[in-house]
């Protein structure tokens, strides 16, 4: 995407680090150029609004859930085994847990197809 307009840094540049620059991410002087490019690019600064908007949508609706402990051990240890380079096991993380489904493996209160 770009604006058609000329500016010091790309606005595809700045799109492209745009979740970076939401997560606090990158360094300070990298957050200066892009909020100067904001400045003078309307259409990047809507896109990072809608993107910040919607970041604290999420964060406001979803964002008080507890994690199961089990499934947070799970994720850490495969990000670990990725960041060592070890190969990493190709099977599902499983919703639920046997002794919640039902001798059909159905699980309470969810949906299934009929």
């Amino acid at each position: 995407m770009s604006c058609g307009e000329p500016h010091e840094t790309d606005c595809s540049e700045v799109l492209d680090h745009l979740y970076e620059l939401l997560d606090h991410e990158i360094p300070d002087s990298d957050c200066t150029k892009y909020e100067d490019h904001f400045q003078e690019c309307s259409p990047c600064l809507e896109k990072y609004g809608l993107e910040q908007a919607v970041k604290k949508l999420v964060k406001r609706c979803c964002g008080q859930d507890d994690v199961p402990a089990d499934l947070r051990a799970k994720v850490l240890g495969r990000i670990d085994l990725i960041r060592s380079g070890q190969a990493v096991p190709e099977q599902d993380i499983t919703v639920a847990r046997p002794e919640t489904a039902d001798t059909a493996g159905r699980v309470p209160g969810h949906l299934t197809e009929s």
